[in-house]
């Protein structure tokens, strides 16, 4: 982690910030043999491979955890189609949910592994 991230991620709350954290462990876990460059974007951490689209963590206006695709992807539409309940979703830009929810990790992996190949 860089230093910046590493300040992005310090400048959070720290309930938010242990979900994230736990997110970021997850993306970088189903990223596999993919490499991936972490790095800010818009002030937050953000993960980029060659043939994929950027991932961003941060907390939504409401301060819940979140993660972030970009809005002319099919990333969060098609995820969201598979996910279940208990998600709060931001249109095709973004997924929340409460700090005291169980991670969402099956989603998030799913998010993940569409995210970072999304052009391949």
């Amino acid at each position: 982690m860089t230093p910046e991230v590493n300040a992005a991620f310090e400048a959070i709350d720290p309930a938010p910030r242990r979900v994230l954290l736990a997110v970021r462990d997850l993306i970088l876990n189903e990223a596999g043999d993919v490499p991936v460059e972490e790095a800010l974007r818009w002030g937050q951490p953000a993960y980029l491979t060659k043939k994929g689209t950027t991932i961003r963590l941060g907390v939504s206006k409401a301060g819940l955890p979140s993660v972030f695709t970009h809005c002319q992807s099919s990333v969060m539409s098609d995820v969201q189609a598979v996910a279940g309940e208990g998600l709060i979703w931001d249109g095709n830009r973004g997924v929340s949910w409460r700090v005291e929810d169980d991670l969402p990790e099956a989603v998030l992996r799913i998010l993940a592994r569409r995210a970072l190949r999304y052009h391949a």
